[in-house]
């Protein structure tokens, strides 16, 4: 089984928990398991940490295309069922819109064709002014996990010594 991260995942990892300069352990984690082909992130959210210009930006970087995957042909068919189930619940227009243009879309759909555990520290709401990567998932049959429990179910180990 593969996880596919979202953004907010090395974002709030960065800012809060797991900080480079006091849990490195997070980071070599997060380089070993890809290595070993369980964890990864698109070139979408990679965009997006780019954006930021700061050490996360140099990190995400450094990664290249074996950590963060590019759309493939398989992903045109799953793009297509979740523009379809999102455009179908209800959702106003301008989040339909802001969704269909940020990576979460391509996240969904990338899990979903390539049959992932999605990563987000999302968790669903009932709005129709904001379209939540968990909800998506529900509907569409796409597992989804918080970061806590991907560490615990991988049994990551953080410790001194």
């Amino acid at each position: 089984m593969a996880y596919l991260l979202d953004a907010n995942i090395f974002i709030q990892a960065k800012n809060l928990h797991y900080g480079f300069d006091f849990c490195p352990a997070f980071w070599d984690w997060l380089i070993e398991k890809n290595g070993e082909g369980q964890v990864f992130s698109i070139g979408h959210v990679r965009d997006e940490l780019l954006a930021g210009a700061d050490t996360l930006a140099d990190w995400a970087r450094e990664r290249g295309d074996a950590f963060f995957l590019e759309t493939d042909a398989q992903m045109l068919p799953a793009l297509a069922g979740v523009s379809q189930w999102v455009m179908g619940q209800g959702y106003e227009p301008a989040a339909i819109n802001t969704f269909l243009q940020v990576a979460d879309y391509y996240l969904v759909a990338y899990a979903l064709a390539h049959r992932h555990v999605l990563v987000t520290h999302e968790i669903p709401a009932d709005s129709v002014r904001r379209i939540k990567i968990p909800n998506v998932c529900i509907g569409l049959n796409v597992r989804y996990v918080s970061p806590y429990e991907m560490l615990r179910r991988e049994q990551a180990r953080f410790v001194l010594g």
